[in-house]
Order: C-alpha cells, then structure tokens, then sequence
C-alpha cells in the first residue's frame, strides 16, 4: 500500500484516523502499533513476524542494557552488540546476501525479496539501542510504545528516520489538536502533488528520453536525462517525505524535516546538509563521530569520511552503481574540505553551478545500475558517438519547457516567500489557503484515478 493510491486515502487513512479518535487516549498506540502492522503487512504479510521479531529483540536486549550499565559494562555492551548484531544480520542477509553470492561464487537464493523498508526500521531500532547504551534516552519500558515507534507507519516504508531521542517523550504525552490537524493535512496534500504532479510527470520523461537515447544519442537529449532525473528523485522523496511529516502531524506526533531546498545548495557539503537529512545524521551520528569525526588528522579524518560513503553508498542497495555514487560523493567531499571549499565560498554563482553539475551526474550513477550504460550516456552528454541534437528532442524539449520551468521553481524557497509575503499583505489569501488544498487535492485524485500504479522510488531501499 502506498501513500499515493486511492485505497490508502479513502480507506485505510480514514478508517484508521476514526478508530484512533475514537480510542481513549490509553489506547491510541495500541491503536497505531496494530494499524502500522496491517498497513506493512497489506502487500507483505510474510514480513509482520520479521519486523515482530526485530522490535522484541531490540525490546529485550534494551532491558539488558539498561540493568548492567553502569553496573557491568562489559555485559551491557555485549547485549548492545548481540541487539546491533541481530537487527544488523536481518538486514544484511535479506538485502546483501545474493549481492555477495554473485561476487564469492555461492549459490543465490531464488525468490529472496527485500522487506519494504528493512533500511530504514533497522536504522531506527539500532539509534535506540545505542543511544540507550550512552544514556541519551530512557529505557522503553512499555512494549507498545516502543513497537508503534518502530512501525509507525507514516515514516515507516521510506523514512524520514526517526530516532527515538527526537519521540520517546511524544508516544507517551504528545497532544493532538484541530491546528496541528489541519497543518497536517495541508503537508499531506503539498507531497501529494510533489509526487503525482511533478515527480511521477518528471520520471516518465526520464525514461521517454532516455529510452530514445538508445536509438539516437544525442549530447541535448543526455542532460535532458539527467535534468528530468534529478526532478524526479527529488519530487517523489521529498513528496514521501512531506506526505510522512504531514500524516505524524494528524495523529500527534512532530517529526524532524527531512529536506531543506537540497538544490540551492553552493558546494556538496552544503548538499548533503539539505538532502536526506535523517540519512545523514545518522551516519554523522553514529559513524562518522565514533570514528574520531574531524577531530583527528586530517588523513584519517578522510579515511572516516570514506567510510560513511562506503556505507552510505551500500545502504542505498546491493548494487555496484550505488557504491561508485558513494565513492563520487566522497571524492568531491574530500577536494571541499581539501582546498575546493575555501574557493567556492567566494564566488556563490559558480558554486551554485559547480554543485548542481556534480549532483546532477551523481544522479546519473543512481539511475543507472548497468554501468555500461552509465558510460554510454555519459560520452553521449559530452558529445562522444552522439551529435549534439536533433529535431525530435529539440521538439520535445520545447513542448515541456512550461513543466520543466515550473519544476526548477518548486525546487526553490521562492514559491513559499512569495505566498508568505502575500500572505502578510493580503488577507484573504490565508482565508483561500484551505480551497486551494482543496483544489490541489482533487486534481491529485485526479491523477490517481487516471493513472497506473507507481511506487516511491525509496520504497525500494
């Protein structure tokens, strides 16, 4: 089930949202703990043991934890390692074991699906159990709590990964209100559209060009890819992620952002700030610094950084695509901190192109996992085997000129200053705000209705 489907909005939310709000206050993570279970195991029922047995052994080993630490710490760490090591083998086997297979020569097991979302409940139950061992949260003492942290469904497929330091106090004394509601509601409805409107428009014409690529290559139709691409990945996760945000919202909860305008970024540090934040928070948090971060020299500060990008690559999936993206990005790191840095603060306009360049290809390498096919489009964009254009993606690129502008708006602050401004100066524009949601929202069922199904493009990870 996803987000974006009819029988999400019109049946499973609604009934879900009656039944919490008709539930004593009591009841309502029992409530939520239960639904979150149906809504995972709707399209993978197979899966609700694994995910039950993740949440009862993180749940268990934190009672370990939490009896020995301080006390004897070399039991306390060792339930810290067993709790990190079964969660870890989970995810390792599911989503690396026939990757690995294939480069070791052992047999695949045939029909080994990857549990939608494993990446990121296995990340959120592991940021439990570490922090419980440095003291940075309390133990959870209730199962359901607990459990309606790891599979609240809202974040639960695709992020944005929710720590519990930033919810524990809100699973037991969070307040749900109209206002909170109604904002709710509106963040729902903006990822919506992110998603239907602009990602999943933005996504076929990747795969429209790219496919007439492979008969005619041509330099034009390569960065017309790369630039549809990068307007896809960018609308269908941020819209996830406004959608997820929105839905914690009509039931309480306050989840952190998990983008800020990643494409106005002036420099990959400043990227990788705005992108995915939870992802790398996590990796800073629980890598990066217990490796020794950038307090240590500056060769082995870049060894720590290698690693987070090994990692960070990998976790994307068991493909050799995604560890050459985490390979690319740390190379680009590395030259910022190194000396690329101090030149790109004074001059924002090449920064600002420099970094739109480098993440645009960086995208590339996500999209394609042949990377025989990677190298052909890229000699095609630089003008290798292929003539700089023709008259069929000239023609194409004119007709959705008007679609590819207003991308590169809502890709900027400037849609939500201009409305904050008329806001101010305008009264009735907050009055229209609640019509044009409205509005927005009947011509996403619109497209729902229309349209085949499609997928989050991080439900796969």
């Amino acid at each position: 089930m996803i987000f974006s489907s009819l029988i999400f909005i019109f049946a499973y939310l609604v009934i879900t949202l009656a039944v919490y709000y008709l539930s004593p206050l009591k009841w309502r993570n029992l409530v939520l703990f239960v639904v979150s279970l149906a809504f995972y195991g709707w399209g993978e029922p197979k899966y609700i043991l694994l995910m039950l047995l993740s949440v009862l052994s993180a749940y268990a080993f934190g009672f370990g934890i939490e009896t020995y630490r301080g006390r004897n710490d070399r039991l306390a760490k060792l339930f810290l390692i067993l709790s990190v090591a079964v969660n870890l083998s989970f995810l390792l086997f599911f989503k690396y074991y026939n990757f690995f297979a294939g480069i070791f020569g052992f047999s695949p097991i045939e029909n080994l699906t990857l549990p939608v979302g494993i990446s990121f409940y296995t990340f959120q139950i592991l940021s439990y159990t570490i922090d419980l061992y440095r003291k940075q949260v309390p133990l959870a003492r209730k199962l359901v709590p607990f459990g309606t942290y790891v599979t609240l469904f809202p974040q639960l497929i695709a992020g944005p990964i929710v720590r519990y330091k930033d919810v524990c106090e809100q699973l037991e004394h969070r307040k749900e209100t109209v206002s909170k509601f109604a904002s709710g509601v509106h963040r729902f409805i903006a990822g919506l559209a992110k998603k239907l409107i602009l990602g999943d428009a933005a996504a076929a014409m990747a795969a429209y060009l790219e496919t007439a690529q492979g008969f005619a290559p041509t330099v034009l139709g390569g960065w017309a890819v790369m630039l549809c691409y990068t307007f896809h990945i960018y609308f269908d996760f941020s819209g996830y992620s406004d959608m997820a945000i929105g839905l914690g919202r009509m039931f309480g909860f306050e989840f952190v952002e998990n983008f800020n305008y990643p494409y106005i970024a002036k420099s990959i540090t400043d990227f990788w700030r705005r992108w995915h934040i939870t992802l790398s928070t996590w990796f800073r948090e629980y890598i990066y610094i217990p490796l020794g971060g950038n307090r240590v020299g500056k060769g082995r500060a870049f060894f720590n950084m290698a690693v987070v990008w090994f990692l960070t690559g990998f976790w994307h999936g068991a493909d050799w695509n995604y560890l050459l993206w985490g390979v690319y990005f740390w190379v680009f790191l590395v030259l910022e901190k190194a000396f690329l840095g101090k030149f790109l603060q004074k001059c924002a306009p090449v920064a600002h192109v420099y970094s739109l360049l480098i993440i645009g290809f960086g995208w590339m390498i996500f999209f394609h996992s042949d990377l025989s096919a990677l190298w052909t489009s890229v000699k095609a964009m630089v003008g290798v085997g292929a003539s700089f254009a023709d008259a069929w993606v000239l023609r194409e690129l004119l007709r959705n000129l008007p679609f590819l502008l207003l991308c590169a708006l809502a890709c900027t602050p400037f849609p939500k200053k201009l409305y904050e401004k008329a806001k101010e100066k305008v009264a009735v524009v907050e009055a229209l705000s609640p019509l044009c949601s409205m509005a927005m929202f009947l011509l996403c069922v619109a497209y729902m209705v229309d349209n085949s199904f499609s997928p989050f493009l991080y439900y796969i990870f």
